[in-house]
């Protein structure tokens, strides 16, 4: 679950900075390139699409920013020590003695 909401927060964003670069900050936008689009629905009907696509994706985002942070794969105290004692057991042969560091120029002389 968690790594579907990350893949929907991850298109919801793209697809949101697209939409706003598409809009343009003065009223003109997307709609003013357009002259044949008045035959469809005018300017008017262009920025009120940008508009609600825009506040729609915001609005996802935020719901699938909450669904993820809820989803997250969580672990318990217990369960981290134990993963930690496993690691240390396979990597410690108790079978062989302690290797105790000698002072060997002591030794010698």
């Amino acid at each position: 679950m968690y790594l579907v909401a990350t893949v929907l927060i991850f298109v919801v964003c793209i697809l949101l900075v697209l939409i706003v670069l598409v809009q343009n900050s003065k009223g003109g936008g997307l709609a003013s390139n357009f002259s044949a689009a008045n035959q469809f629905g005018g300017v008017a009907q262009t920025n009120k699409f940008l508009e609600r696509a825009t506040w729609g994706l915001a609005i996802s985002l935020l719901l699938f920013s909450v669904i993820a942070s809820l989803s997250i794969p969580r672990t318990t105290q217990d369960e981290r020590e134990s993963l930690i004692k496993e690691q240390v057991n396979k990597s410690v042969d108790y079978s062989l003695p302690p290797i105790v560091p000698t002072n060997t120029e002591n030794n010698q002389q």
